[in-house]
């Protein structure tokens, strides 16, 4: 049997009712947190003060901010978001590219991502959480492949996940590390070299 610790840790169960309006309210200050101050700026007081739920209660629930960082990704998690399906593997590609693009070149939009990539890079913490979030992105993106491979524009052991990332890296390179613009030719640029990568076999794994 599980401690209660282990029983009511954060990301661990899917209430209902009032305790799922609670962690809504604290996700949603947590990420305007983010946006406003960054995560070194970020602190319990801030979310309490914020969602209105008492600091005792954030405390006793949470911990501190990197397990608030950690839920607010496991609750992002749990959306109903599903990668395109336009009926062949280029425009889905460059649709989950332009997905990247517009978020990133929207400046309201791109502040809580943006804001957890940064904290990624301070808490292993968020730097765990963050991961689990981008690896259930790619899991759902599998989807894109398996369908591309039915429609015989994909080999049958392509990598799925490899696919996905090579989609949006250049983008976020550009982003994150030479601060250059990006744009909708470009998403759609990334998405043609990566399938044309494809239906060359360059994402099977090497003989």
């Amino acid at each position: 049997m599980p401690s209660e610790s282990a029983a009511h840790a954060p990301g661990t169960v899917r209430p209902g009712g009032r305790t799922a309006r609670t962690r809504a309210a604290v996700r949603d200050a947590v990420l305007t947190g983010l946006a406003e101050h960054g995560y070194p700026g970020l602190t319990v007081e801030y979310v309490a003060e914020r969602s209105g739920v008492h600091k005792t209660t954030v405390y006793r629930r949470w911990g501190s901010v990197e397990e608030l960082l950690a839920d607010a990704l496991d609750l992002a998690g749990e959306d109903t978001w599903t990668p395109p399906d336009t009926g062949n593997l280029d425009s889905d590609l460059r649709a989950l590219a332009r997905e990247v693009t517009d978020t990133f070149t929207d400046a309201s939009a791109a502040a809580a991502p943006s804001a957890f990539i940064a904290a990624a890079f301070q808490s292993e913490r968020a730097a765990a959480a963050l991961h689990d979030f981008y690896a259930e992105r790619f899991s759902r993106c599998a989807a894109v492949v398996a369908r591309a491979v039915d429609r015989g524009e994909a080999p049958a052991d392509t990598d799925a996940a490899s696919v996905v990332r090579a989609v949006s890296a250049p983008l976020f390179f550009r982003v994150f590390i030479t601060r250059e613009p990006i744009d909708t030719a470009l998403a759609d640029q990334c998405a043609a070299a990566v399938a044309a990568a494809v239906r060359a076999g360059a994402y099977s794994p090497a003989p």
